[in-house]
């Protein structure tokens, strides 16, 4: 499939402006020579040792006879369930490349103890799990681990044959792996993670699951030399042009509507999702992306501030401010790659670093070790609690009336962001209030699983632009787990988790409504027709 990037309205007026200037001063081939000074000298610490992305299509090549091989040993003795316990960049690869392949893969990037149970409960007899963590410390799938080290040792199942562990070369990760004579993929250091679909993140658990990892990578290489030139028609260029440069009028658009439409690939959305927002929303600047389905209100929005991307269809935009991109997977990721550096160079940020991710996470920590006693709920109202952060709730306690109060800081450049602190096997059905929301509001509207999206957008919503507002959805643990070698529950790190991540955006003057159900069917719906 040819690799293409369509533009038309604002956005072909933004890549007429804006690519001569980027083939002027050889942005795309610096790119591709790895020079780390593109972004600035304020960025190159981070630079210089974050772009072995660049040539990971042909670095993670030697990987993918390891892996078949692995593969094979596994399937011969009957074990053919793959689990992934991996957050962010570790896990949405993955799963893009696993659901498009149409293979199965158990993503488990959750520490809602529900969905950890779920997962556990599979039959152990047949299952393998991947461990993937860059740092090596990141504490939910270090809890992951821990869990399912427990199961496996319960059933009488030797763990070092069942546990595949994916991580950087001297991490501590890697080091306990080695102490337990686990199975070892190093991963290259000098690729970030939200950057790594094409190396041994991405690739282990996809080829472990029986995607086709060699197209891949094949998919890549082949389009590796156009995205690396400097050319008017290097796709590349044409898309960082028009995601960071696209103006209607004086405003820049400075979020962008994502839609799969007519393309095989499934989730690619999500994947970007991360890659965009975490690259580029600091300083107070950014890119919202913001996922839809077909039937989304923000395709048909004359918002001023938005642009819609399409993915798939290989035509010209049928529509005014557009961008269609379409082309086979591994090509994508190496486009999108390349494209949001060269947009983060455009708006002046380093796509390397994530300077606003450890605030919540350090939150977290501090509200899990202190156990100080939860904050009481402003009221309840039908079994849902209810708690707030720089809102005036008024006299009225209903969910109706806190969820009026929030949408009504709303102002005309401003986006809603949902966070869905749920098990999302049992209850996809909480994304729907995303499109009602955006429905009611005629804003974009973000959704995110949680708490996986703190290691994607969360970026965004403090270093961004002050532009969201926020609604947490909560559930109390029905059954809880604990984590074996710890002090807390599964239960409790959510907890800490939402009410960490609550009090840095009130920190940064973000205006947050926090709904704990204890009954989440009946809160869902209480919450679908309050909005």
């Amino acid at each position: 499939m040819t690799l293409r990037v369509t533009t038309s309205g604002s956005t072909s007026l933004a890549v007429e402006e804006f690519l001569p200037q980027l083939v002027a001063a050889s942005v795309a081939s610096r790119i591709g020579a790895k020079d780390f000074t593109v972004w600035g000298k304020e960025a190159e610490d981070e630079s210089s040792v974050r772009l072995g992305w660049v040539s990971s299509a042909s670095d993670s090549q030697v990987l993918v006879a390891e892996i078949l091989e692995l593969k094979a040993h596994f399937n011969e003795l009957g074990v053919n369930r793959f689990v992934l316990c991996g957050m962010g960049g570790s896990s949405l690869a993955p799963e893009v490349i696993t659901n498009t392949a149409g293979v199965e893969l158990v993503v488990l990037d959750s520490t809602n103890p529900e969905q950890v149970a779920k997962a556990l409960g599979g039959e152990l007899k047949r299952t393998v799990v991947v461990v993937s963590s860059k740092s090596g410390s990141t504490v939910e799938t270090d809890s992951q681990k821990r869990l399912f080290e427990h199961a496996f040792a319960e059933a009488g199942i030797n763990v070092a044959d069942r546990i595949v562990v994916v991580t950087d070369p001297g991490s501590p990760m890697e080091q306990a792996a080695k102490a337990d004579g686990y199975r070892i993929f190093n991963a290259d250091p000098t690729v970030g993670g939200r950057y790594s679909a094409l190396t041994a993140f991405g690739l282990v658990p996809s080829g472990l699951a029986g995607a086709d990892i060699q197209q891949l990578l094949d998919e890549a290489t082949s389009v590796s030399e156009l995205l690396a030139s400097d050319s008017m028609s290097n796709p590349a260029l044409q898309l960082g042009a028009a995601l960071a440069r696209t103006k209607n009028g004086e405003r820049f658009a400075d979020k962008i509507v994502i839609v799969e439409d007519g393309t095989v690939i499934r989730g690619l959305g999500d994947w970007a999702e991360q890659l965009i927002a975490e690259s580029t929303g600091k300083l107070g600047k950014g890119i919202l992306p913001v996922v839809v389905t077909p039937s989304a209100i923000e395709l048909s929005s004359e918002a001023g501030d938005q642009v819609i991307v399409r993915l798939g269809k290989d035509s010209s935009p049928a529509a005014e401010n557009q961008i269609v991109v379409s082309g086979s997977l591994g090509a994508q990721f190496l486009l999108w790659e390349y494209a949001t550096v060269i947009a983060s160079h455009l708006l002046g940020v380093n796509p390397f670093d994530q300077p606003d991710v450890e605030s919540a996470k350090i939150a977290a920590r501090a509200m899990l070790e202190g156990r100080e006693p939860e904050t009481p709920a402003d009221f309840t109202f039908n079994g849902i609690e209810v708690r707030s952060r720089g809102l005036d709730l008024g006299a009225d306690h209903t969910v109706k009336s806190a969820i009026d109060a929030l949408l009504g800081t709303l102002g005309a450049e401003d986006y809603i962001s949902l966070h869905a602190y749920l098990d999302r096997t049992s209850f996809p059905e909480a994304q729907a209030l995303r499109d009602i929301l955006a429905e009611r509001t005629k804003r974009p509207t973000t959704f995110g699983w949680a708490p996986r999206f703190l290691h994607s957008t969360g970026q965004y919503h403090k270093g961004g632009p002050a532009q969201g507002v926020f609604l947490q959805i909560v559930s109390r643990a029905s059954a809880d787990l604990t984590v074996p070698g710890r002090n807390f529950t599964l239960g409790e790190l959510i907890a800490s988790q939402a009410a960490g991540d609550a009090a840095v955006l009130a920190e940064h003057n973000r205006p947050v409504l926090t709904l704990t159900l204890n009954n989440v069917t009946s809160g869902l719906e209480t919450i679908r027709e309050s909005i």
